[in-house]
């Protein structure tokens, strides 16, 4: 008798059922709540911790805090989120965080036909690639992967670019300069701004400290017509770099160093990779960003808890905006603790150091924590999701060991993985001492 005897090996196929991706959600927390009381919408597609709570708690009366402050003025519109990441770098596990929840924020709001825009903040033109807006728009393409999209705009239509899981097309801050620009000339022109000449050393000594007011530059006092005449020539390059800035007229004497007369706009002659040579004076983050915000309609800005001290110069741009007549809508920013992860670089400045010194061999090095760097590692997307969705959303910062996101790669592995026993070479034995006619 001949028996066919083998080693075993396991055959893996990877498929996407629909129960992995769609199988996921946040709980409940403190931001989803705000929204639910300041709208009156109930979120859809929250998991069920009983009674509605948050997912947290840790220091529960610094969330509550956030729950309890007034809306500047009613909504307007669809609740709509954002997701502005700078084309500076690659995006990486930090960013997952942000994109999944800004995403799973607009679908859960749903039945207010929540959505979700795409923006690239590109207001420093040093810093900023091509290569990366296209790195940007294919990771968040592809961390969203096999989960519902919002669609074009009525009145929006775009090439392949623009194509993706976002609300309409791919938005830019550089797609509102003008804007922008039209903005800084209003508040020039209402007093709340003008055009500053001091050195960037003299403006650290003037600026204070912490226990120190600072001082007022002396400067401060133009007249309306010679700032807006200053300004006028940065916009037209009259100008070298770093000669004049335009500054916001708040309050030297401020406890929030934000809110001591901050730059709105500096002078740079150089090419911006979507304007090109149209501009030689861009505006600083914290005076674009709320602008861009407001102008589209973003109902909630949600970002991480670093931006919680730039909140009330948010509120101070947008509302000057909406009583100027520039804006219709005034956001609110909310603020929830970033990803941090034990052992893992998530600084795009070190990321950055790593690529240029040639210590890996590019942003998609399996090595890296980026997302392209996880993709060519084999980790599927909805594991980085359920990794983010389980972490959950409060304002306590905490250090997440990696061995987490490693588990969720198992768990959702191991349910997309189907397992085959295969016979690849098989060892032909024959059994001499039996003595039966059968098996």
């Amino acid at each position: 008798i001949k028996l066919a005897l083998s080693s075993l090996f396991i055959l893996t196929i990877t498929v996407l059922p629909s129960s992995i991706v769609h199988g996921f959600a946040y709980a409940p927390n403190f931001i989803t709540k705000i929204i639910e009381q300041s709208t009156g919408v109930t979120p859809v597609g929250l998991l069920d911790v009983g009674g509605g709570k948050t997912d947290s708690t840790d220091e529960p009366s610094k969330e509550e805090d956030v729950t309890s402050t007034p809306l500047p003025v009613a909504f307007k519109g669809p609740i709509t989120t954002r997701f502005p990441p700078e084309p500076n770098g690659y995006l990486h596990l930090g960013h997952a965080k942000a994109v999944s929840f800004n995403f799973a924020v607009a679908r859960a709001f749903a039945s207010a036909n929540g959505r979700c825009h795409m923006r690239l903040d590109d207001t420093n033109p040093s810093k900023e690639d091509e290569e990366y807006v296209q790195s940007i728009l294919e990771d968040v393409r592809w961390i969203q992967r096999g989960l519902n999209t919002f669609g074009a705009g009525e009145e929006e239509s775009g090439g392949e670019d623009d194509l993706g899981p976002w609300f309409g097309n791919v938005r830019k801050t550089s797609d509102y300069f003008q804007l922008i620009y039209d903005a800084a000339v209003y508040l020039i022109q209402t007093g709340d701004a003008f055009v500053d000449e001091l050195t960037a050393e003299e403006m650290r000594e003037y600026r204070g400290s912490l226990t120190e007011p600072g001082k007022e530059s002396p400067y401060r006092n133009r007249s309306v017509e010679e700032n807006l005449e200053l300004f006028s020539k940065m916009r037209a390059g009259e100008f070298k770099d770093g000669s004049y800035v335009v500054r916001a007229k708040i309050d030297m004497a401020s406890p929030n160093l934000n809110l001591r007369d901050p730059v709105l706009y500096r002078i740079k002659h150089e090419s911006h990779q979507a304007t090109g040579d149209a501009w030689c004076i861009y505006p600083m983050y914290d005076f674009s960003h709320p602008i861009s915000d407001a102008v589209e309609g973003i109902t909630h800005s949600l970002c991480t808890l670093e931006f919680e001290d730039h909140r009330p110069l948010y509120d101070w741009v947008t509302e000057r905006m909406e009583k100027g007549g520039l804006v219709e809508c005034i956001p609110r920013q909310i603020e929830f603790s970033r990803l941090n992860l034990k052992y893992t670089v998530l600084s795009k400045r070190k990321l950055i150091k790593l690529v240029e010194d040639s210590h890996v061999t590019g942003w998609d090095d399996p090595r890296m924590p980026t997302l392209s760097g996880l993709r060519r590692r084999g980790v599927p997307p909805s594991a980085i999701r359920l990794f983010c969705e389980r972490m959950g959303i409060s304002k306590t910062d905490s250090n997440i060991d990696f061995g987490i996101l490693e588990d969720c790669v198992r768990e959702v592995l191991d349910e997309q993985s189907p397992r085959a026993f295969a016979i690849l070479d098989p060892l032909k034995v024959t059994i001499t001492n039996w003595s039966g006619k059968r098996v």
